[in-house]
């Protein structure tokens, strides 16, 4: 796989979000503009489809940059454009032609627990 095919639409579903933050998301992968073989993109999530209190230090849209090295996913989240707020980790689901990806997500937040657990996640890519 190349990063390129990585290029588009790609529906997120995420196993027991933290509270404040939505079980699905919208994810928009594309190429970096001054790294030509890295993604660039953005995570869009309904806050207000979560449950809990709205999640700290995390927007609706999120700015995405990385990687996609020897099969491995890797993007890091920023909801500010400064500092990472979560960071994505998967590998292409077997069998499925690079249309699924499965990880876990991490949530880096300022207001993430110290002891928060990384959070399971499907992409799916949309047509």
């Amino acid at each position: 796989m190349k990063a390129e095919q990585l290029h588009g639409r790609w529906a997120v579903q995420f196993t027991a979000p933290p509270a404040g933050l939505p079980g699905q998301a919208t994810m928009q992968l594309k190429r970096h503009a001054e790294f030509s073989e890295s993604l660039a993109g953005t995570v869009s999530r309904e806050l207000s489809h979560a449950s809990g209190t709205t999640a700290t230090g995390h927007a609706a849209q999120a700015a995405l940059a990385g990687d996609l090295d020897e099969g491995m996913l890797l993007l890091d989240e920023s909801s500010d454009g400064v500092s990472i707020t979560g960071t994505w980790n998967g590998e292409m689901k077997t069998g499925s032609c690079g249309k699924v990806y499965q990880g876990r997500w991490k949530d880096t937040s300022p207001g993430a627990a110290p002891d928060a657990p990384d959070v399971p996640f499907t992409l799916t890519k949309l047509p």
